[in-house]
């Protein structure tokens, strides 16, 4: 079994005599700094002169460059994208760590895959959120938290176990438990949900859209029927709040046999197979030096399968309908 952490187990009084920065106020670094300030904690921001500099300002915190804002802390949040997260390390974070800081991450993957190695002198750990960045601040302001993954990949102070927790409390990752997890196992189940079950997801979608297509059923109605009503979605949702057998139960009893009836027939399609392969990709690295070459190269691939999504004619039909709902909602 996983060790599992709660607040009990953290003491924020680690954290009360450290500089604290969050490099970058995106997606993961605006919510962090949000709850961390609402915990009492003074942040520093370090980021670019951009727009999400501007945001940083606009909420009252203090911004500095990258560079400055490392070198004036003793707890580095580095929550810049995995792409770009290397070269502003090489750059701007390596030349300013002091022995005992301690750099937190959000993701793995630039620590499991070698494009990030910390000096031995420094602290290194993981506060994986298993949530968008929004849900992060949703989650800490509604008091519920968010569910995580924690690590420690380096402990150089004799403290990071410490250190990592009582920041884990102060962002709200252990109200509802925070699962301990190496680098590496975060980085790739991360991968492997991106890249085995969403992708088998669409792909039914898909094929269930073309063969209700081809049998007659309008456009519209397929959307609405298979995910735009939002009841797919809440369904999802209470397997998340009680567990899939238990969510089951709120379901006619006709779908309930349905689906349990069924479920052995799809077992039969080669899934194992693919999904054993694509885990054996994102365990090689494989993934990982193909995705450095498509930033590197401009994500021109990346650019060209969002073009081929969008010109799928369903997803026309989806537009239309979303349309008309929110129409209807306004009036």
């Amino acid at each position: 079994m996983a060790m599992i952490y709660r607040d009990s187990d953290a003491n924020l009084g680690l954290l009360m005599d450290k500089q604290i920065t969050v490099l970058g106020y995106g997606n993961m670094g605006r919510p962090f700094a949000l709850n961390l300030r609402d915990s009492a904690f003074p942040v520093l921001i370090g980021n670019r002169s951009d727009a999400y500099a501007d945001q940083a300002y606009r909420d009252g915190f203090e911004v500095a460059a990258i560079a400055d804002a490392t070198a004036q802390s003793n707890v580095i949040l580095v929550m810049l994208p995995d792409e770009i997260a290397p070269k502003i390390y090489l750059q701007d974070i390596a030349p300013h760590l002091h022995p005992n800081d301690t750099l937190v991450f959000a993701s793995g993957f630039n620590v499991a895959f070698g494009f990030i190695e910390p000096p031995a002198f420094v602290d290194m750990v993981l506060i994986a959120p298993q949530a968008i960045g929004t849900a992060v601040r949703e989650g800490y302001v509604a008091g519920k938290g968010f569910v995580s993954f924690v690590s420690v990949g380096q402990d150089a102070s004799g403290e990071a176990w410490g250190r990592v927790l009582a920041m884990a409390k102060a962002l709200g990752a252990l109200h509802r438990g925070a699962v301990e997890l190496t680098f590496q196992q975060e980085a790739e189940l991360d991968l492997f949900t991106q890249q085995a079950l969403l992708p088998a997801f669409h792909s039914a979608l898909q094929t269930a859209i073309e063969v209700l297509n081809r049998e007659g059923f309008p456009p519209e109605a397929i959307a609405m029927s298979l995910y735009l009503s939002g009841e797919l979605g809440y369904i999802i949702s209470k397997w998340a709040e009680t567990g899939i057998i238990e969510s089951l139960k709120l379901h006619s009893q006709t779908s309930q046999y349905g689906t349990m009836s069924r479920i052995e027939r799809f077992r039969e399609v080669k899934l194992r197979r693919q999904m054993e392969a694509i885990l054996d990709t994102i365990r090689r690295g494989n993934f990982a030096q193909e995705w450095a070459a498509e930033y590197a190269d401009g994500y021109p691939r990346l650019e060209d399968l969002r073009r081929r999504l969008e010109q799928l004619p369903i997803w026309q039909h989806e537009q239309e309908v979303l349309a008309i709902t929110q129409t209807d909602q306004s009036s």
